[in-house]
């Protein structure tokens, strides 16, 4: 093949050129075809971009409330944290004081009984299924009498569930977007976070770490840990958690009887939670239901969970009483059944046979024996850091010690005590603005390790 060049007008192609086209019957006589040249250029290889794949996606919106909410909720968030610290330190021990959750074994009399059950199952006259969505009348009995029986509340005020987390979500279902609410700061970041996934917020505002339209009841080692009632606006609904969760806080007879009256003043429901009453070492109310005029304005929520180690069993049950009425006169209770009639099938009937064995004597012997061993995990915890000079509050009527650290950012504590010792702890601003500045160091913990975080502690603090 010969190929004739003319740069300024042509191009020249031998017809022997079909043979690299095709077969021909031509002659191979040479034969020159003239085409009018074009002016050669830079040639540039450019690589066809690949379709992107199409994500199907819905019609659907997402709920907007979802979209208010503040990074992930603080527990997984803490877990993360704790799992990429292994990552980077794989044969580090990591001992976990961050997270509530329970340790030690619960007792034989209580696992007896939930194991009894669960055989039972396996045969004709101990089979049962679906429960009533209340909790089984016995259960009901045994929790009225044995830390309400002084109050007016009846077993059919209360409700057994799988959990006091779970309630609240439920009663938040009862209560719905139109209502304002109040609650402790710090506090237990669910009620917040309900709140929002509710509808019942504004947006978060940065510059004060708040949600719009909720009223922030700062609680502080300057008044106690207890709210200046008068400074705070009317809402519908307040939580109240005592002792507290994080501070260690326990309201006073005196502190809840103002609360009480406050409620009642301004037509408002309290929301109390007594998941740690039984940590109570001073003369404090166990229940709101202690203080008169209680049973027209609150609801109480609790739990096996931090009592008898229940945090996987999953057991728990909350308070509404006959006497607690909306505004139109309907009674709270009612609503709160259909809630739960429509959302849950009652709890599981093995867990519902070890709480009742936790309310006999010797369970709640039992119970007490743990709740012991945690409280001695406390005053450990107290002593360290006590002893390091910090200023360290709660550990006395509850599993956590709130410790404070001036001038610091919460996070940049917990970052440095995983850092410098492997120990997680739980920064306060976690659990609200009012949290900044703390950490709260758990007690559920093997001994071993508790001791041997607060010597890790005193190492990095010495």
């Amino acid at each position: 093949m010969s190929i004739t060049q003319s740069f300024a007008t042509s191009i020249s192609i031998s017809s022997s050129s079909s043979a690299f086209f095709a077969p021909t019957n031509f002659s191979s006589r040479v034969q020159n075809v003239q085409f009018p040249a074009k002016p050669i250029g830079l040639c540039k290889c450019v690589a066809t971009p690949q379709e992107q794949e199409t994500v199907f996606k819905t019609k659907v919106s997402r709920n907007a409330n979802m979209g208010k909410l503040q990074a992930g909720y603080l527990f997984p968030e803490i877990a993360r944290r704790r799992n990429a610290h292994l990552l980077k330190y794989p044969d580090a021990k990591v001992i976990s004081l961050g997270i509530g959750d329970t340790t030690e074994p619960i007792p034989e009399v209580i696992t007896s009984a939930m194991a009894k059950r669960s055989h039972a199952l396996s045969t004709r006259e101990g089979y049962s299924g679906y429960g009533a969505e209340q909790g089984e009348k016995p259960l009901r009995a045994a929790i009225a009498s044995t830390f309400y029986s002084d109050f007016g509340i009846e077993d059919d005020d209360i409700f057994v569930s799988d959990g006091a987390k779970c309630d609240i979500s439920r009663l938040q279902v009862v209560f719905g977007s139109n209502v304002t609410m109040a609650v402790q700061d710090p506090s237990y970041p669910a009620y917040v976070d309900s709140s929002v996934i509710m509808g019942q917020t504004r947006e978060f505002q940065k510059d004060v770490e708040k949600y719009g339209k909720i009223e922030y009841m700062r609680c502080t080692p300057e008044n106690g840990f207890f709210p200046d009632l008068s400074t705070i606006s009317r809402t519908d609904i307040i939580f109240f958690c005592s002792p507290n969760n994080p501070t260690g806080s326990a309201a006073t007879r005196e502190q809840l009887t103002q609360l009480v009256k406050f409620a009642k003043n301004n037509g408002s429901i309290i929301v109390y939670d007594t998941a740690y009453a039984l940590y109570m070492s001073d003369d404090n109310p166990r229940s709101i239901y202690e203080i008169p005029g209680a049973k027209e304005v609150a609801i109480e929520t609790s739990s096996f969970s931090k009592y008898a180690g229940f945090t996987g069993v999953r057991l728990g049950w909350t308070v509404v009483p006959k006497q607690l009425l909306f505004s139109d006169g309907f009674p709270v209770a009612k609503d709160f059944n259909r809630i739960v009639c429509t959302c849950f099938n009652g709890a599981s009937n093995i867990a519902q046979a070890g709480a009742l064995a936790c309310l006999s004597p010797e369970g709640l012997k039992a119970m007490y024996e743990v709740i012991g061993f945690y409280k001695e995990n406390t005053d450990i915890i107290v002593e360290t850091f006590n002893s390091l000079g910090f200023k360290v509050y709660g550990g006395k009527n509850a599993p956590y010690v709130w410790v404070h650290f001036p001038g610091q950012s919460s996070w940049d504590v917990f970052g440095e005590i995983l850092e410098k010792t492997h120990v997680v702890t739980t920064p306060g601003s976690g659990f609200g603005p009012g949290g900044e500045g703390f950490i709260r160091v758990s007690a559920f913990g093997h001994r071993e390790n508790v001791l041997e975080a607060c010597r890790r502690f005193k190492q990095l603090y010495k």
